[in-house]
């Protein structure tokens, strides 16, 4: 297991620049965006795909820095109901794979998209209770639709090697680890999480048990290291499910936090010891969307916490149970 970072909020700064920075801080590994929501200010994917000598040239700069790529990032929604706007993020995605793969990039981090309520509808429809009976309907079609899509989106994933790690996030179908598994069974075992536990706080999930629910399934592809705080006061008023503007920080039920501002030290001491005991060894990779901080203090801050937190050796035998 190993700290890396989400490289979005470095994206003001040349890669070489944000490499440079992040190798001087301890990280060891980099999540680049390469199109949707994180952009692609660091990895222009279309410049990349198929140019040997751009590829090159990317791996002379991460063996600069000793930096490897944990993951290649395109977070948009290909089951929109605009058929525009589907096409795109498909694209998106099986650009990225087939780039992760020239790249021997093994996974890409992604969401999973929300459809319509309906094939007549026009936009994305996210539902989180089955009544009136019409919504329980509308979450059938879209799970119908979904499994349609990734079914044929997995065997590309498998053609190429490549594993897709979905987040499990709000407004989208898949959004809890229930609804992972699902899409997963239907599907193929590339299809896996992108662990992303700041979603699932706010959610009332226990991440640990959530790390074991999936890591006993083998389907935790990648792991983001984000924390969230709830701010009780609020949301024992008005729950939640917070449409609050983000940047409105003093009346939101709950906000996203540096590493160790929504969690103590010992909890992420606890998430990684359990990742470790379903076999995850991959990147801890910091997603930085603390507003109350800057991006490179939050980053820091996120390192600092993490490095005391990773085990730098295999675990050992347990000599005293001979």
């Amino acid at each position: 297991m190993y700290i890396g970072v989400l490289t979005v909020p470095l994206g003001g700064e040349s890669l070489a620049d944000a490499l440079s920075y992040l190798d001087d801080i301890g990280v060891q590994g980099v999540e680049i965006g390469v199109g949707g929501f994180p952009g692609d200010d660091h990895l222009d994917r279309r410049a990349y795909l198929g140019d040997e000598s751009k590829q090159a040239q990317l791996h002379d700069l991460l063996d600069e820095h000793d930096m490897q790529v944990s993951a290649l990032a395109t977070h948009n929604n290909p089951l929109h109901p605009d058929e525009e706007t589907a096409e795109e993020a498909d694209t998106e995605l099986r650009e990225a794979i087939e780039l992760a793969a020239q790249l021997d990039v093994n996974t890409v981090t992604c969401f999973s998209g929300l459809p319509a309520g309906g094939p007549n509808d026009e936009v994305p429809n996210w539902i989180t209770a089955p009544w009136p009976t019409e919504h329980a309907d509308a979450h059938e079609y879209q799970w119908d639709v979904a499994i349609e899509y990734w079914s044929a989106l997995a065997e590309f994933a498998d053609d190429h090697g490549v594993d897709m790690a979905i987040e499990m996030h709000p407004n989208m179908l898949v959004y809890e680890p229930t609804g992972m598994l699902k899409l997963r069974e239907a599907t193929n075992d590339r299809i896996g999480a992108n662990f992303d536990p700041s979603h699932l706080y706010w959610q009332g999930i226990e991440v640990t048990d959530a790390i074991r629910f999936l890591g006993t399934e083998d389907a935790i592809h990648h792991f983001h290291a984000k924390d969230t705080k709830v701010y009780e006061p609020k949301s024992r008023i008005k729950g939640v499910l917070d449409t609050t503007d983000y940047a409105d920080e003093p009346n939101r039920s709950w906000l996203f936090r540096s590493i160790g501002y929504g969690h103590g030290e010992s909890h992420w001491k606890d998430v990684v010891s359990t990742l470790r005991m379903v076999g995850y060894e991959g990147a801890l990779s910091i997603e930085h969307e603390d507003s109350l901080t800057s991006s490179r203090e939050g980053l820091e801050k996120a390192v600092d916490v993490l490095g005391r937190a990773v085990f730098d050796t295999k675990p050992g035998e347990a000599y005293w149970a001979e």
